[in-house]
């Protein structure tokens, strides 16, 4: 039994050092399981020519994962041609991927080979493969299925020997329904369908991101930059709708602007845009780490606890604000005016619950200006009003 165990054990580190190695190979960065995923899914897709549909929000890092299963695929000698379809105009789309011959159309003045040309033997990148009009994507899956394809101008049908990768930040789905995009086209491509995940869906990755950006940049002073705990948990904490590539430039601005500083929470409030509304959005995920990732795991139960101890002298203060100089809140509407509160009658829960009550009654709802004229964070205020069902 001792030996399986150990059998075992030895195949989990090769497996384990041997991602390792594929994701620094290709730059990619991270320790999350939904990263492992990808990075195994890859590794199994990229020998074959197999079709691969890469989904997932702007700025996730598509084009890093297209570059790797070029990069460890049969063709990794051969040329990679990206070509970002909702960049080009939908008038020249077919010509830039297909080419035309010499006065085909007003300007040809010579013939010219498209990408899907150029990418003969090996690998063409169709990133925003969504924006694609209709009569270009069945020209598209032509190639797909035949291999040919015929310039614009031409009768004579040309065949190149090309792997497509495909990416978009569309449901392609509901494209389909609303006759954006055709059902085949979207069935031929979708062979392999590799989901990116949105860096808020795996914030454990954010310290090892911050660091290999800081590498990267270490000859424009990336070596001098020193992030404290309290900046990374900020980094870590926020949402992130541009997802890497905003992380990547709220890194280069501090590193071109705060050079040789020490990073801490203040700073790096000035570089990303909180929304101060929380989203109702159920499906946004709590902060909670990886299960690999321990050494983030234990600095976040840290913050509960620093943040546990916060809350607690916030309440102090307030009852002691309430003692010698008990707040009054007007009411919105039609409260009596000159209510107060009175410590004596009320448990320290029910004083806090009433004074949110007020406070929130009086700005109508608005948080924010509760949460100021209450003198308590905003991230207190919506934990309370969560815990008393406000």
């Amino acid at each position: 039994m001792d030996t399986i165990t150990r059998h075992e054990e030895q195949v989990l580190d090769s497996k384990e050092l041997d991602r390792l190695e594929f994701m620094r190979k290709f730059g990619i960065v991270g320790q999350s399981s939904a990263m492992k995923e990808i990075v195994d899914t890859i590794r199994q897709v990229a020998p074959s020519d197999i079709t691969v549909l890469l989904t997932g929000e702007s700025g996730s890092g598509k084009e890093v994962f297209a570059k790797a299963i070029h990069g460890a695929s049969k063709r990794a000698g051969k040329r990679m041609v990206t070509v970002n379809c909702g960049a080009i105009p939908e008038g020249i789309l077919e010509s830039e991927l297909f080419g035309h011959e010499k006065g085909a159309f007003t300007g040809a003045m010579e013939t010219r080979k498209g990408y899907f040309e150029l990418a003969d033997g090996g690998t063409i990148f169709l990133d925003e493969i969504g924006e694609m009009p209709i009569a270009t994507q069945v020209k598209l899956l032509r190639v797909l299925e035949s291999g040919e394809f015929m310039r614009v101008g031409s009768s004579m049908a040309m065949h190149v020997d090309v792997r497509v990768i495909a990416a978009t930040n569309r449901d392609l789905e509901a494209a389909v329904r609303e006759r954006a995009f055709r059902q085949d086209l979207y069935y031929r491509l979708r062979s392999i369908n590799i989901r990116i995940p949105p860096l808020r869906h795996r914030r454990g990755d954010i310290p090892l991101l911050v660091e290999k950006f800081l590498e990267e940049l270490a000859d424009k002073g990336g070596k001098d930059i020193t992030i404290t705990y309290d900046a990374m948990m900020e980094l870590m904490e926020y949402s992130w709708p541009g997802n890497v590539r905003e992380l990547k430039n709220v890194i280069e601005s501090l590193v071109v602007l705060e050079r040789g500083k020490m990073i801490d929470a203040g700073t790096i409030a000035k570089y990303i845009h909180r929304n101060p509304v929380i989203t109702d959005d159920h499906n946004l995920p709590v902060h909670v780490p990886e299960k690999s990732s321990e050494q983030v795991e234990r600095e976040l139960i840290l913050r509960a606890l620093l943040e546990l101890r916060a809350d607690m002298q916030e309440i102090k203060n307030l009852v002691r604000r309430q003692h010698h100089d008990p707040y009054q809140l007007p009411p919105a509407s039609s409260a009596n005016p000159a209510a107060m509160i009175n410590m004596d009658d009320y448990s320290l829960e029910e004083i806090e619950r009433l004074m949110i009550e007020r406070a929130l009654d009086r700005f109508h709802g608005n948080r924010r200006m509760a949460a100021q004229a209450l003198k308590i964070s905003e991230r207190t205020l919506y934990r309370k009003i969560k815990e008393y069902g406000l």
